[in-house]
């Protein structure tokens, strides 16, 4: 699922290539993927892209007065098209010579279909896609991006410079709730998902299953620092890599997340799952849980 770090460096590779530029053809293939009817994708056409932002997980494409407000889902991204898709990466330069097409690995799955293709007036086509079984990609055409239920709801964000201890007190103290579930509650801080938060945890030495309730002081300290360094850290980690490559950084950077079984960098002892939710998470037993093993059920 993409997370706010990720989410942020497509926000600004798409903002520093598309501002500017006005919008010629939309080709929507998959019609469950428009959430307003009533202002489909195409009644932005001949419109000029004003700016790219990020709020939580979701994407804003400004397009003036109006905005495109894309919600990637589980299983949703966004890739260059056209002439630039067989590179794999951002587009060259303007007047620049693109480099020779890479050829494809022999085993690589074939990439996800296009649900929805976005071209522009200086030939850039982006096409946004969905791998998983069920289509949880999401568009909506509004005046203000808080008309999308998704955005209105969102909690502060560990990114935002302003956001505060007061910001995080807030949205975790006294929750009688896991608190790898609040770290991962939108309404409650904006932009952090499984991956991230499984990072968070191990960063500050907290049980993902330990109550929120139940932290002391000390815990809270290391919880609030881990946050808000690990959002921001990868964020400027991801920062300038291309949006083909945003996924396969994101999975190596992982210290806990996705790497069960293979030995904790901080302290030298086996990764574990556990489940969470409809998921599968990680931590470290020997630097989260007092060497407790979590159970492990079947989702």
């Amino acid at each position: 699922m993409p997370e706010s770090p990720e989410v942020q460096a497509l926000a600004e590779e798409l903002g520093v290539r598309l501002t500017g530029h006005a919008l010629t053809g939309v080709d929507v293939l998959e019609f469950r993927t428009t959430k307003t009817r009533a202002r489909a994708p195409e009644s932005l056409m001949g419109e000029r892209v004003t700016g790219v932002a990020r709020h939580g997980k979701l994407l804003d494409l400004a397009f003036g007065a109006q905005h495109l407000v894309v919600s990637l889902g589980r299983h949703g991204w966004a890739r260059w098209g056209g002439a630039d898709a067989a590179r794999g990466e951002s587009p060259a330069p303007a007047g620049e010579p693109a480099p020779a097409d890479a050829p494809a690995a022999k085993d690589a799955p074939a990439p996800p279909p296009a649900l929805v293709t976005l071209a522009f007036d200086d030939a850039s086509i982006l096409e946004f896609t969905d791998a998983g079984d069920w289509v949880s990609l999401g568009l909506w055409v509004v005046d203000d991006p808080a008309e999308v239920p998704a955005v209105a709801k969102l909690g502060p964000d560990p990114a935002d410079p302003a956001f505060s201890r007061e910001d995080f007190d807030g949205a975790v103290v006294g929750r009688r709730k896991q608190v790898k579930a609040v770290l991962q509650e939108q309404e409650s801080l904006a932009g952090i998902g499984n991956a991230y938060s499984d990072e968070i945890l191990h960063a500050a030495k907290v049980s993902p299953v330990v109550h929120a309730a139940s932290l002391d002081a000390d815990a809270l300290d290391r919880l609030f620092d881990a946050t808000v360094a690990t959002i921001t850290g990868a964020i400027s980690d991801r920062r300038g890599v291309a949006i083909a490559k945003l996924k396969e950084t994101k999975v190596a950077a992982m210290r806990v997340h996705g790497r069960a079984g293979e030995t904790c960098p901080v302290c030298g002892g086996t990764i574990h799952d556990f489940s969470f939710a409809s998921t599968t998470a990680q931590y470290c037993p020997s630097c989260q849980t007092g060497d407790a093993i979590l159970p492990l059920r079947a989702s």
